[in-house]
């Protein structure tokens, strides 16, 4: 009886799937029911097809009969009340206790199952095209023993299958063929490898898995034991394509290459259309079908199967001398959201980076990398690179409506690809580019950008925990600027990081700033002329080793400052300028997008898209890369339409001023953005100029009607301009120029000040900071160690350049970098410039310890003048208090002689002074006339101040004297 209803469930499901099947030839149906034992896909239930199936299952009786005598007593040994029942309708059983109802195939072979042990749950069929992916049918003659085989939850993953894309081409529409296919479990589920035919049917197909594909979830498909060979059919020519999307394929210039390659759903059935250059042949494979496709020429292929859906599938192309089974890149939905494209459109998406560029990413479950970039006036767009022989014919991009970004998925594509963009631009004409938005690039003077991910793990909370403690301003801030290529010249980031944190927290500097960073073509511009904003420099190594020497920096306490470069950029034709066919990142009017300085081109700082990629750039460092503040250079040039400009040569705003008012806008909500974004991160500004309220808040007005630029300090070059006048003058004639010195405590509060000392003051023939000093070699070291003195006790944070801090003697060169060889013990002078390099650092301890030297920096009431008028002495004094009023006094003479018993006005509620800081000391290298006691005040009021002490003053040196 057990036998007799198997038979009938065979009968009954061979009729419901001969009712789906698409006008089968009657002379056909003999050869369909004998199929029916086995699980078949309506469509492809044709003679031919079947013909196949039984011809195959034929020549591998040999092997199912030898396994089912083994799976028979596996079948004893765990399910012996079935065993009968399964005999007779000579059915295997996997060991697995469960097994979901198996999925009709695509073709008409036999589906790869397993015998459920009890009553399978009742689930949508899926197909066994979804059991994994194959390279390769096995024969039948290789069918792996049951007992060897994968377990049968791996084999036949159903809650994989999707609702939109399923790899059946023909799915089970009705409940009612699923109930029959449950009924018929006993003889259409079968093993890993098929059993004794059942003797009234065709012989089932030999049990191997079908070719395949993974269904598209986040996570690999798993693989089936056994692969079986695709069933071939035969796809009919559709329609050809128009000579005008044709023409636009072949040319790049088509908006929407999706819409015609790849799977679209026609009348009588899927089209499938690929483009492959050079390609000889492509197939479609999608589970067990493989459909040759029409070749239409110039690499067009394409075909239609008699399919009610589109399935997943996968391509085989031949070329000359290789085949390979790949993707369809043009399968893909978008990978990007129309949140992210309304925020690029508006200029506001402050992740930029994160959507733009080349990303590796599983997309539809599928590995592979997306490319997307901004280009509104391009007619077309495609990627070119390594992985295609930087030939982009095959792999145009679509055009994301109206936002004016192009994008494309790339399966197959990781980390370490060369690629740029190849434009069309709206003459027709080509120009292939870097991407703006890359994010590693190839080392200068190759321009590729690089597919890149990070996988660097940080070791540096601590530091970001408490960087927000107290504002920049507020808080001890002295800098050494480097130069990283020269600082030891061949040295990598990840050489840098064992060396440069070391040194820098020896001298005490609380904070280093670096350049170059952002990728340049042109080492001498020493990174001022940027082409890759988002790549670090990749001379020393990837963007991961250029986080580890930041992380070094910060686990040894030290902050990192870069210089930010957004007022102009290169004319190279592989990078921004005219990007895409017209002026895009520069401005449209050539007396706005020219500077005239440096040859270079200005940002248009009015159009939202631009301001969005340089805003975003900001965030970007300090986010991904853990940078503590930036150092925007060239703001003067940006602030002024008609900076290094002519009349005539500019165009006024709309109120016929010189401010430029987009300019303006972008530094605001760069710095807005960037304080909101990151807590503890500070903007410094390169400004030369009496622009008003700089490190103002932007939401302050000043005096001007402007809003303050939001910055958290400001360069003051005008300090740094004046003292160095004053002190290349002789001694003799300096109490001529003694204003010089004097006249930056007129505007000191007016913004929040840094006092450099930078690189632009020790190239290009202006010589070293030693040797701006006259007088021999002693009356010049001297002279720089009082002005290091003078500089630190003097209101605002400091910044000393390389080589400055042992005194080199010749200016910089980024060819060689500082002179180290000045500190080697077997150099005669060494012990000149090691004293001065001992006295930076000592300079650094005392200040750090001291917070009335930077606490009230901003604060006028952090600063009182003992004697600023002392001109012909040469003679500068005055007091420094922090919050709590505890003062530090800071005297410098300026003169070559010695000034002993010189009074100087204190306060009368300090009972005693003593030095804690001469720069004449012995080990510096001075003449050691020092204070070596506790000074008492004497009530003898003196420049305006109730007491008064007497000092000796060493020749060219600066004292500094803290309450005993």
């Amino acid at each position: 009886m057990k036998k007799a209803a198997a038979k009938k469930a065979v009968a009954k499901k061979a009729v419901t799937q001969k009712a789906a099947v698409k006008k089968a030839p009657a002379k056909k149906a003999t050869t369909a029911k004998k199929a029916a034992a086995r699980t078949t896909d309506p469509v492809a239930g044709t003679a031919a097809v079947a013909k196949d199936a039984a011809a195959k299952a034929a020549k591998g009786t040999a092997a199912v009969k030898e396994t089912a005598a083994r799976t028979t007593a596996a079948v004893k040994e765990t399910a012996a009340r079935k065993a009968a029942a399964v005999k007779e309708a000579a059915t295997g059983k996997a060991p697995a206790a469960k097994v979901p109802a198996a999925e009709e195939t695509a073709v008409g072979q036999a589906a790869v199952k397993k015998a459920p042990a009890k009553k399978a749950p009742a689930k949508k069929a899926t197909t066994a095209k979804k059991a994994a992916p194959a390279k390769k049918a096995t024969p039948v003659k290789k069918a792996t023993p049951v007992e060897k085989t994968t377990p049968v939850e791996k084999a036949a993953p159903v809650k994989q299958t999707t609702a939109t894309r399923k790899a059946a081409p023909v799915k089970q529409t009705t409940a009612k063929k699923a109930a029959t296919a449950r009924k018929a479990t006993a003889v259409a589920a079968t093993p890993a490898v098929a059993p004794e035919p059942v003797p009234t049917a065709a012989e089932p197909a030999p049990a191997v898995a079908a070719e395949s594909v993974p269904a598209v979830t986040d996570g690999p498909a798993p693989a089936p034991a056994v692969a079986a060979e695709p069933t071939p059919v035969e796809a009919t020519a559709p329609p050809a394509l128009t000579a005008y999307d044709r023409d636009r394929l072949l040319t790049g210039t088509h908006h929407d290459p999706h819409g015609l390659l790849g799977a679209h759903p026609v009348e009588d059935g899927v089209v499938f259309r690929a483009f492959r250059p050079y390609a000889r042949a492509v197939a479609v494979l999608a589970g067990e079908v493989r459909a040759d496709l029409h070749d239409e020429g110039d690499g067009f292929f394409s075909g239609v199967l008699p399919l009610r859906e589109v399935p997943a599938y996968r391509l085989l192309v031949t070329y000359e001398d290789t085949v390979q089974e790949v993707e369809d890149a043009y399968r893909f939905l978008p990978t990007l959201g129309e949140l992210d494209l309304h925020l690029i459109g508006e200029g506001r998406h402050e992740d930029l980076w994160t959507v733009l560029g080349a990303h590796p990413m599983t997309h539809e479950g599928v590995r592979g990398t997306r490319f997307s970039v901004w280009a509104p006036n391009a007619r077309g767009v495609r990627v070119a690179g390594t992985f295609n022989f930087w030939d982009g014919t095959g792999h145009p991009m679509r055009s994301l409506g109206s936002s004016g970004v192009w994008e494309l998925f790339v399966p197959g594509i990781g980390e370490g690809e060369l690629y740029k963009f190849d434009i069309a631009r709206p003459d027709g004409s080509h120009t292939l580019r870097a991407d703006p938005m890359a994010r590693r690039t190839e080392v200068p003077p190759a321009t590729s950008s690089i597919v890149t991910s990070s996988q660097y793990e940080w070791d540096d909370a601590e530091w970001l925990a408490r960087r927000a403690e107290r504002p920049a301003h507020e808080a001890p801030l002295s800098i050494y600027e480097v130069h990283l290529p020269s600082w030891r010249p061949g040295l990598t980031y990840r050489q840098l990081a064992e060396q440069l944190p070391a040194y820098v927290k020896e001298l005490g500097f609380t904070h280093v700033e670096l350049m170059p960073v952002a990728e340049h073509p042109f080492g001498g511009s020493w990174g001022y002329q940027v082409t890759g904003f988002y790549a670090p420099t990749a001379r020393l190594g990837t963007p991961d080793d250029f986080r580890y020497l930041v992380d070094r920096l910060h686990q040894a306490g030290i902050g990192v400052l870069m210089d930010w470069v957004p007022a102009h950029f290169p004319r190279d034709a592989w990078a921004l300028a005219e990007f895409d066919g017209r002026p895009l990142y520069e401005h449209e009017d050539p007396l706005r997008a020219a500077h005239p300085d440096w040859g270079t081109l200005e940002f248009d700082f009015g159009r939202r898209e631009v301001r969005n990629f340089l805003v975003a750039n900001a965030v970007y460092w300090c986010q991904e890369f853990h940078i503590d503040g930036l150092r925007v250079d060239a703001v003067a040039s940006m602030l002024y339409l008609d900076y290094s400009r002519e009349p005539g040569q500019w165009t006024p705003n709309e109120h016929g001023g010189r401010e430029n008012l987009d300019a303006v806008a972008f530094l605001q909500e760069m710095n807005a953005t960037v304080y909101r974004r990151c807590p503890g991160v500070v903007t410094i500004a390169e400004e030369s100029t009496a622009w008003d309220g700089v490190t103002r808040a932007t939401h302050h007005r000043g005096p001007s009607g402007f809003g303050g630029l939001g910055f958290g300090l400001k360069w003051n070059m005008g300090w740094m301009h004046d003292s160095l006048q004053y002190m290349s003058h002789e001694p003799v004639h300096r109490k001529y120029h003694h204003h010089e010195m004097t006249f930056s405590m007129v505007y000191a509060y007016s913004e929040n000040y840094v006092l450099p000392i930078s690189h632009d003051e020790v190239v290009h023939g202006k010589g070293s900071l030693v040797s701006k000093m006259p007088g021999d070699w002693w009356q010049q070291r001297a002279g720089h160690r009082a002005y290091l003195g003078y500089m630190w006790s003097h209101p605002g944070k400091q910044l000393l350049f390389m080589g400055q801090e042992f005194a080199q003697g010749a200016e910089w060169s980024e060819a060689h970098g500082p002179d180290w060889w000045l500190l080697d013990p077997a150099y005669g002078a060494e012990a000149d410039h090691r004293g001065v390099r001992d006295l930076v650092r000592d300079l650094n301890g005392v200040y750090r310890d001291t917070p009335a030297l930077w606490e009230q920096d901003t604060e006028p009431a952090g600063f009182q003048w003992v004697t600023g008028d002392a001109s012909e002495d040469n003679v500068i004094a005055f007091l420094r208090y922090d919050a709590d009023r505890n003062p530090l006094l800071a005297v410098s003479n300026f003169a070559a002689v010695v000034r002993p018993d010189y009074r100087l006005g204190v306060p009368d509620d300090v009972p005693a002074w003593h030095e804690v800081l001469n720069t004449d000391e012995a080990r510096y290298g001075g003449s050691d006339v020092t204070n070596p006691h506790p000074v008492k005040p004497e009530p003898h009021p003196w420049h305006g101040l109730p007491a008064s002490i007497r000092l000796t003053l060493p020749p060219l040196a600066t004292v500094w004297l803290r309450p005993a």
